[in-house]
Protein backbone atom coordinates (compact mmCIF):
# COMPACT_ATOMS: atom_id res chain seq x y z
CA UNK A 1 0.00 0.00 0.00
CA UNK A 2 2.86 2.19 0.10
CA UNK A 3 2.31 3.28 -3.85
CA UNK A 4 -1.05 4.44 -2.88
CA UNK A 5 0.13 6.28 0.13
CA UNK A 6 2.58 8.36 -2.45
CA UNK A 7 0.00 8.68 -4.57
CA UNK A 8 -2.35 10.07 -1.52
CA UNK A 9 0.62 12.29 -0.07
CA UNK A 10 1.32 13.86 -3.39
CA UNK A 11 -2.45 14.69 -4.55
CA UNK A 12 -3.06 15.77 -0.94
CA UNK A 13 -2.30 19.80 -1.34
CA UNK A 14 -4.56 20.46 -3.66
CA UNK A 15 -7.54 19.69 -1.22
CA UNK A 16 -5.92 21.61 1.30
CA UNK A 17 -7.25 24.92 2.37
CA UNK A 18 -5.94 27.08 -0.92
CA UNK A 19 -5.79 24.29 -3.15
CA UNK A 20 -7.12 24.38 -6.11
CA UNK A 21 -9.69 21.33 -5.25
CA UNK A 22 -10.28 22.56 -2.12
CA UNK A 23 -13.96 22.28 -2.40
CA UNK A 24 -13.85 18.69 -2.44
CA UNK A 25 -11.81 18.64 0.44
CA UNK A 26 -14.58 16.02 2.49
CA UNK A 27 -15.02 13.84 -0.33
CA UNK A 28 -10.69 13.17 -0.89
CA UNK A 29 -10.49 12.98 3.50
CA UNK A 30 -13.33 10.36 3.29
CA UNK A 31 -11.01 8.04 0.75
CA UNK A 32 -8.02 8.58 2.42
CA UNK A 33 -9.45 7.63 5.68
CA UNK A 34 -11.08 4.65 4.67
CA UNK A 35 -7.90 3.40 3.49
CA UNK A 36 -5.49 4.76 6.41
CA UNK A 37 -5.68 5.54 9.84
CA UNK A 38 -5.78 9.36 10.15
CA UNK A 39 -2.32 10.68 11.25
CA UNK A 40 -4.19 12.91 13.95
CA UNK A 41 -2.25 13.81 17.06
CA UNK A 42 -4.20 15.64 20.22
CA UNK A 43 -2.65 18.92 20.98
CA UNK A 44 -3.35 19.40 24.76
CA UNK A 45 -5.29 17.82 27.28
CA UNK A 46 -5.90 14.46 28.70
CA UNK A 47 -6.74 11.39 26.50
CA UNK A 48 -7.67 8.04 26.69
CA UNK A 49 -7.59 6.20 22.99
CA UNK A 50 -8.62 3.03 22.21
CA UNK A 51 -7.81 1.26 18.54
CA UNK A 52 -12.03 0.49 18.45
CA UNK A 53 -12.74 3.81 16.42
CA UNK A 54 -15.75 4.02 14.01
CA UNK A 55 -14.36 2.59 11.13
CA UNK A 56 -13.24 -0.37 13.01
CA UNK A 57 -16.55 -0.61 14.81
CA UNK A 58 -18.62 -0.87 11.14
CA UNK A 59 -15.42 -3.64 10.05
CA UNK A 60 -16.29 -5.78 12.74
CA UNK A 61 -20.53 -5.41 11.63
CA UNK A 62 -19.53 -5.81 8.13
CA UNK A 63 -17.93 -8.88 9.20
CA UNK A 64 -20.48 -10.39 10.66
CA UNK A 65 -22.62 -9.35 8.11
CA UNK A 66 -20.75 -11.32 4.80
CA UNK A 67 -22.04 -15.17 6.02
CA UNK A 68 -25.67 -13.56 6.41
CA UNK A 69 -24.76 -11.75 2.91
CA UNK A 70 -23.82 -14.73 1.23
CA UNK A 71 -26.67 -17.09 2.46
CA UNK A 72 -29.06 -14.60 1.31
CA UNK A 73 -27.91 -14.57 -2.10
CA UNK A 74 -27.84 -18.74 -2.28
CA UNK A 75 -31.49 -18.32 -0.65
CA UNK A 76 -32.51 -16.54 -3.10
CA UNK A 77 -31.79 -18.58 -6.02
CA UNK A 78 -32.98 -21.69 -3.67
CA UNK A 79 -36.25 -20.22 -3.47
CA UNK A 80 -36.17 -19.04 -7.27
CA UNK A 81 -35.74 -22.54 -8.48
CA UNK A 82 -38.21 -24.24 -5.85
CA UNK A 83 -40.66 -23.04 -7.40
CA UNK A 84 -39.55 -23.06 -10.64
CA UNK A 85 -39.13 -27.46 -10.00
CA UNK A 86 -42.25 -27.39 -7.96
CA UNK A 87 -40.59 -29.04 -5.45
CA UNK A 88 -42.11 -28.50 -1.35
CA UNK A 89 -40.43 -26.25 1.13
CA UNK A 90 -38.71 -28.42 3.34
CA UNK A 91 -36.95 -30.34 0.87
CA UNK A 92 -34.56 -27.49 0.03
CA UNK A 93 -32.06 -30.98 -0.17
CA UNK A 94 -33.43 -31.85 -3.53
CA UNK A 95 -33.62 -28.34 -5.13
CA UNK A 96 -30.22 -27.90 -4.13
CA UNK A 97 -29.55 -31.55 -5.99
CA UNK A 98 -31.58 -30.68 -8.98
CA UNK A 99 -30.63 -26.93 -9.39
CA UNK A 100 -26.84 -27.35 -8.83
CA UNK A 101 -25.40 -25.42 -5.98
CA UNK A 102 -22.95 -22.90 -8.24
CA UNK A 103 -26.33 -22.50 -11.12
CA UNK A 104 -28.34 -21.09 -7.43
CA UNK A 105 -25.85 -19.05 -5.98
CA UNK A 106 -24.67 -17.15 -9.01
CA UNK A 107 -28.31 -16.70 -9.55
CA UNK A 108 -29.03 -15.07 -6.38
CA UNK A 109 -26.30 -13.26 -6.44
CA UNK A 110 -27.11 -11.12 -9.67
CA UNK A 111 -30.47 -10.59 -8.24
CA UNK A 112 -28.79 -9.13 -4.72
CA UNK A 113 -25.62 -7.12 -5.59
CA UNK A 114 -27.54 -4.67 -7.86
CA UNK A 115 -29.79 -4.18 -4.81
CA UNK A 116 -26.70 -3.59 -2.73
CA UNK A 117 -24.88 -1.51 -5.37
CA UNK A 118 -28.40 1.01 -5.72
CA UNK A 119 -28.43 0.97 -1.51
CA UNK A 120 -24.53 1.98 -1.52
CA UNK A 121 -24.46 4.67 -4.14
CA UNK A 122 -27.76 6.55 -3.22
CA UNK A 123 -26.69 6.78 0.26
CA UNK A 124 -23.23 7.32 0.06
CA UNK A 125 -24.17 10.22 -3.22
CA UNK A 126 -26.18 12.08 -0.10
CA UNK A 127 -23.71 11.81 2.58
CA UNK A 128 -20.97 13.06 0.22
CA UNK A 129 -23.35 15.93 -0.68
CA UNK A 130 -23.94 16.89 2.69
CA UNK A 131 -20.50 16.73 3.38
CA UNK A 132 -18.99 18.59 0.89
CA UNK A 133 -22.01 21.60 1.56
CA UNK A 134 -21.47 21.42 5.60
CA UNK A 135 -17.93 21.17 4.94
CA UNK A 136 -17.68 18.59 7.46
CA UNK A 137 -16.15 14.93 7.49
CA UNK A 138 -17.73 11.76 5.79
CA UNK A 139 -18.32 9.11 8.67
CA UNK A 140 -18.42 5.48 7.83
CA UNK A 141 -21.66 4.94 9.18
CA UNK A 142 -23.05 4.11 6.50
CA UNK A 143 -20.96 1.57 5.17
CA UNK A 144 -22.89 -0.53 7.51
CA UNK A 145 -25.77 1.48 7.08
CA UNK A 146 -26.08 0.33 3.13
CA UNK A 147 -25.92 -3.21 3.57
CA UNK A 148 -28.24 -3.68 6.30
CA UNK A 149 -30.74 -1.52 4.21
CA UNK A 150 -30.33 -3.89 1.20
CA UNK A 151 -30.91 -7.07 3.35
CA UNK A 152 -34.40 -6.38 5.35
CA UNK A 153 -35.99 -5.80 1.42
CA UNK A 154 -37.87 -8.65 -0.60
CA UNK A 155 -35.61 -9.66 -3.58
CA UNK A 156 -38.11 -8.45 -5.97
CA UNK A 157 -37.84 -4.24 -4.53
CA UNK A 158 -37.94 -2.50 -8.26
CA UNK A 159 -34.60 -0.18 -7.74
CA UNK A 160 -36.12 2.87 -8.31
CA UNK A 161 -38.45 2.54 -5.51
CA UNK A 162 -34.87 1.53 -3.40
CA UNK A 163 -33.23 4.58 -4.37
CA UNK A 164 -36.19 7.01 -3.73
CA UNK A 165 -36.56 5.42 -0.49
CA UNK A 166 -32.82 5.08 0.95
CA UNK A 167 -32.32 9.13 -0.25
CA UNK A 168 -35.61 10.13 1.79
CA UNK A 169 -34.30 7.97 4.65
CA UNK A 170 -30.55 9.30 4.60
CA UNK A 171 -31.63 12.96 4.36
CA UNK A 172 -34.60 13.06 6.05
CA UNK A 173 -33.59 10.23 8.96
CA UNK A 174 -30.06 11.09 9.63
CA UNK A 175 -28.75 14.44 7.76
CA UNK A 176 -30.82 17.09 8.90
CA UNK A 177 -30.26 15.87 12.27
CA UNK A 178 -26.12 16.94 11.79
CA UNK A 179 -25.31 13.64 10.03
CA UNK A 180 -23.83 10.00 11.64
CA UNK A 181 -23.93 10.04 15.49
CA UNK A 182 -27.16 12.83 15.68
CA UNK A 183 -29.49 10.86 14.24
CA UNK A 184 -32.44 9.15 16.60
CA UNK A 185 -33.94 6.89 14.20
CA UNK A 186 -32.11 3.92 12.23
CA UNK A 187 -31.90 5.05 8.63
CA UNK A 188 -32.11 1.68 7.11
CA UNK A 189 -35.73 1.07 9.35
CA UNK A 190 -36.94 4.46 8.02
CA UNK A 191 -35.93 2.97 4.92
CA UNK A 192 -38.06 0.03 5.31
CA UNK A 193 -40.68 2.10 6.54
CA UNK A 194 -40.86 4.13 4.39
CA UNK A 195 -41.42 1.30 1.29
CA UNK A 196 -43.84 -0.26 3.53
CA UNK A 197 -46.39 3.03 3.67
CA UNK A 198 -45.58 4.55 0.01
CA UNK A 199 -45.41 1.56 -2.21
CA UNK A 200 -47.33 -1.90 0.23
CA UNK A 201 -47.82 -3.94 -3.04
CA UNK A 202 -43.77 -4.07 -3.30
CA UNK A 203 -43.22 -4.98 0.28
CA UNK A 204 -46.10 -7.39 1.23
CA UNK A 205 -48.55 -10.14 0.26
CA UNK A 206 -46.98 -13.34 -1.16
CA UNK A 207 -45.51 -12.63 -4.42
CA UNK A 208 -42.73 -10.30 -3.33
CA UNK A 209 -40.43 -12.75 -1.55
CA UNK A 210 -39.41 -15.00 -4.48
CA UNK A 211 -38.32 -13.59 -7.75
CA UNK A 212 -40.63 -16.32 -9.96
CA UNK A 213 -40.15 -13.84 -13.33
CA UNK A 214 -40.78 -15.47 -16.21
CA UNK A 215 -42.54 -18.44 -13.95
CA UNK A 216 -45.99 -19.08 -14.53
CA UNK A 217 -46.68 -19.99 -10.59
CA UNK A 218 -47.46 -18.84 -7.65
CA UNK A 219 -45.04 -17.39 -4.97
CA UNK A 220 -45.43 -18.83 -1.50
CA UNK A 221 -46.06 -16.95 1.63
CA UNK A 222 -43.30 -16.52 4.42
CA UNK A 223 -43.78 -18.29 7.35
CA UNK A 224 -44.95 -15.15 9.53
CA UNK A 225 -47.45 -14.36 6.76
CA UNK A 226 -48.84 -18.43 7.33
CA UNK A 227 -48.86 -17.82 10.87
CA UNK A 228 -51.24 -14.57 10.40
CA UNK A 229 -53.73 -15.83 8.12
CA UNK A 230 -53.95 -18.82 10.80
CA UNK A 231 -52.38 -21.44 8.34
CA UNK A 232 -49.54 -22.31 10.41
CA UNK A 233 -50.11 -26.02 10.04
CA UNK A 234 -48.72 -25.66 6.34
CA UNK A 235 -45.19 -23.37 7.58
CA UNK A 236 -42.02 -25.13 7.40
CA UNK A 237 -40.20 -27.25 9.76
CA UNK A 238 -39.00 -25.73 12.49
CA UNK A 239 -35.37 -26.79 11.36
CA UNK A 240 -35.74 -25.47 7.35
CA UNK A 241 -36.53 -21.80 9.53
CA UNK A 242 -33.43 -22.32 11.79
CA UNK A 243 -31.22 -22.63 8.74
CA UNK A 244 -32.88 -20.10 6.84
CA UNK A 245 -33.91 -21.94 3.46
CA UNK A 246 -37.73 -20.06 3.60
CA UNK A 247 -38.90 -16.96 1.49
CA UNK A 248 -38.31 -13.55 3.37
CA UNK A 249 -35.78 -10.88 3.26
CA UNK A 250 -32.61 -11.21 1.56
CA UNK A 251 -30.90 -11.03 5.12
CA UNK A 252 -33.39 -12.05 7.49
CA UNK A 253 -34.29 -15.65 7.00
CA UNK A 254 -31.20 -17.65 8.60
CA UNK A 255 -31.50 -17.60 12.25
CA UNK A 256 -28.15 -19.83 12.66
CA UNK A 257 -26.17 -17.23 10.92
CA UNK A 258 -28.05 -13.93 12.62
CA UNK A 259 -27.37 -15.71 16.12
CA UNK A 260 -23.40 -16.87 15.15
CA UNK A 261 -23.46 -12.84 14.16
CA UNK A 262 -25.03 -11.66 17.43
CA UNK A 263 -22.16 -13.79 19.68
CA UNK A 264 -19.37 -12.35 17.17
CA UNK A 265 -20.54 -8.94 18.02
CA UNK A 266 -21.20 -9.01 22.04
CA UNK A 267 -17.50 -10.70 21.66
CA UNK A 268 -15.72 -8.29 20.08
CA UNK A 269 -17.83 -5.66 21.86
CA UNK A 270 -20.05 -3.59 19.00
CA UNK A 271 -23.75 -4.37 20.43
CA UNK A 272 -25.22 -4.35 23.61
CA UNK A 273 -26.39 -8.08 25.50
CA UNK A 274 -28.38 -6.29 28.04
CA UNK A 275 -30.39 -5.02 24.93
CA UNK A 276 -30.43 -8.24 23.46
CA UNK A 277 -31.36 -10.57 26.16
CA UNK A 278 -33.82 -7.81 27.11
CA UNK A 279 -35.26 -7.66 24.06
CA UNK A 280 -35.66 -11.67 24.02
CA UNK A 281 -37.01 -11.47 27.56
CA UNK A 282 -39.91 -9.03 26.12
CA UNK A 283 -40.90 -10.76 23.56
CA UNK A 284 -41.23 -14.62 25.75
CA UNK A 285 -43.02 -12.49 28.39
CA UNK A 286 -45.46 -11.59 25.52
CA UNK A 287 -45.76 -14.41 24.07
CA UNK A 288 -46.51 -16.46 27.10
CA UNK A 289 -49.20 -14.29 27.97
CA UNK A 290 -50.91 -14.75 24.47
CA UNK A 291 -50.71 -18.52 24.58
CA UNK A 292 -52.30 -18.63 28.23
CA UNK A 293 -55.22 -16.09 26.72
CA UNK A 294 -55.67 -18.47 23.43
CA UNK A 295 -58.36 -16.44 22.03
CA UNK A 296 -57.18 -17.72 18.57
CA UNK A 297 -55.20 -20.02 16.78
CA UNK A 298 -52.12 -17.24 15.90
CA UNK A 299 -52.17 -16.39 20.04
CA UNK A 300 -51.75 -20.56 20.26
CA UNK A 301 -48.68 -20.51 18.29
CA UNK A 302 -45.66 -21.61 21.03
CA UNK A 303 -43.76 -18.18 21.98
CA UNK A 304 -40.74 -19.58 20.64
CA UNK A 305 -41.70 -19.95 17.23
CA UNK A 306 -42.08 -16.10 16.59
CA UNK A 307 -37.99 -16.24 17.16
CA UNK A 308 -38.27 -17.78 14.09
CA UNK A 309 -40.32 -15.66 12.15
CA UNK A 310 -39.48 -12.62 9.92
CA UNK A 311 -36.93 -10.25 10.92
CA UNK A 312 -37.29 -10.23 14.89
CA UNK A 313 -33.84 -11.58 15.67
CA UNK A 314 -32.37 -10.19 12.68
CA UNK A 315 -34.24 -6.49 14.10
CA UNK A 316 -32.74 -7.53 17.46
CA UNK A 317 -29.14 -8.02 16.89
CA UNK A 318 -28.59 -5.65 13.97
CA UNK A 319 -31.22 -2.53 14.57
CA UNK A 320 -32.34 -2.37 18.44
CA UNK A 321 -28.91 -2.39 19.66
CA UNK A 322 -27.69 0.18 16.97
CA UNK A 323 -26.02 1.99 19.90
CA UNK A 324 -26.90 6.09 18.13
CA UNK A 325 -30.36 5.21 18.25
CA UNK A 326 -30.92 3.18 21.53
CA UNK A 327 -31.05 4.30 24.62
CA UNK A 328 -27.98 4.92 26.72
CA UNK A 329 -28.38 4.43 30.35
CA UNK A 330 -27.94 0.51 31.70
CA UNK A 331 -31.56 0.61 33.26
CA UNK A 332 -32.72 2.35 30.07
CA UNK A 333 -31.45 -0.10 27.94
CA UNK A 334 -33.29 -2.77 30.09
CA UNK A 335 -35.99 -0.73 29.50
CA UNK A 336 -35.80 -0.02 25.78
CA UNK A 337 -35.16 -3.46 24.84
CA UNK A 338 -37.69 -5.23 27.30
CA UNK A 339 -40.31 -2.63 25.39
CA UNK A 340 -39.20 -3.68 21.89
CA UNK A 341 -39.94 -7.35 22.66
CA UNK A 342 -43.19 -6.78 23.91
CA UNK A 343 -44.03 -4.02 21.12
CA UNK A 344 -43.31 -6.59 18.44
CA UNK A 345 -45.09 -9.42 19.79
CA UNK A 346 -48.62 -6.97 20.21
CA UNK A 347 -47.90 -5.44 16.94
CA UNK A 348 -47.70 -9.14 15.14
CA UNK A 349 -50.76 -10.94 16.90
CA UNK A 350 -52.99 -8.37 17.87
CA UNK A 351 -53.14 -6.32 14.61
CA UNK A 352 -53.72 -8.71 11.84
CA UNK A 353 -52.88 -5.34 9.35
CA UNK A 354 -49.05 -5.26 10.36
CA UNK A 355 -48.01 -9.27 10.75
CA UNK A 356 -44.17 -8.00 11.02
CA UNK A 357 -43.80 -5.60 14.31
CA UNK A 358 -40.00 -5.85 14.56
CA UNK A 359 -39.89 -2.39 12.56
CA UNK A 360 -42.61 -0.56 14.62
CA UNK A 361 -41.60 -1.60 17.62
CA UNK A 362 -37.71 -0.39 17.25
CA UNK A 363 -38.73 2.62 15.24
CA UNK A 364 -41.33 3.40 18.23
CA UNK A 365 -38.61 2.82 20.98
CA UNK A 366 -36.09 4.59 19.09
CA UNK A 367 -38.53 7.95 19.43
CA UNK A 368 -38.97 6.86 23.27
CA UNK A 369 -35.66 5.76 23.70
CA UNK A 370 -34.08 9.98 25.15
CA UNK A 371 -37.44 9.73 27.33
CA UNK A 372 -36.02 6.68 28.61
CA UNK A 373 -33.01 8.05 29.75
CA UNK A 374 -34.40 11.09 30.74
CA UNK A 375 -36.84 9.30 33.18
CA UNK A 376 -34.08 7.09 34.43
CA UNK A 377 -31.23 9.92 34.68
CA UNK A 378 -33.72 12.14 36.68
CA UNK A 379 -34.69 8.83 38.92
CA UNK A 380 -30.64 8.68 40.05
CA UNK A 381 -30.93 12.83 40.62
CA UNK A 382 -34.09 12.36 43.01
CA UNK A 383 -32.49 9.27 43.93
CA UNK A 384 -29.69 11.24 45.62
CA UNK A 385 -31.02 14.29 46.45
CA UNK A 386 -33.51 12.26 49.07
CA UNK A 387 -30.13 10.35 50.16
CA UNK A 388 -28.10 13.13 51.11
CA UNK A 389 -31.12 15.14 52.90
CA UNK A 390 -31.27 12.12 54.94
CA UNK A 391 -27.71 11.86 55.83
CA UNK A 392 -28.20 15.97 56.65
CA UNK A 393 -31.06 15.18 58.91
CA UNK A 394 -29.26 12.22 60.63
CA UNK A 395 -26.12 14.58 61.34
CA UNK A 396 -28.03 17.67 62.59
Amino acid sequence: MNWLRSFLDKIKPNFEKGGKLYFLHSTFEAFEVFFFVPNKVTEKGSHIRDYVDLKRLMTHVLIALVPIVLFGMFNVGLQHYRLQLGIEIDAWGQVVKEAGFWRIFWYGFLRVLPIIIVSYVCGLAVEFASAQIRHHQVNEGFLVTGMLIALIVPPTIPLWMLAVATIFAVIFGKEVFGGTGMNFLNPALLTRAFLFFAYPASMTGDAVWIVNKGLDVISGPTPLALAAQNQFAQAPSLLTMTLGFIPGSIGETSKILIVLAAFYLIFTGVVNLRIIISTLIGATAMGLIFNLWGANEYMQIPFYYHFFFGGFLFGTVFMATDPVTSAQTPIGKILYGLLIGILCMLIRVVNPAYPEGAMLAILLMNVFAPLIDHVVIQQNINRRKKRALLSQTIKS
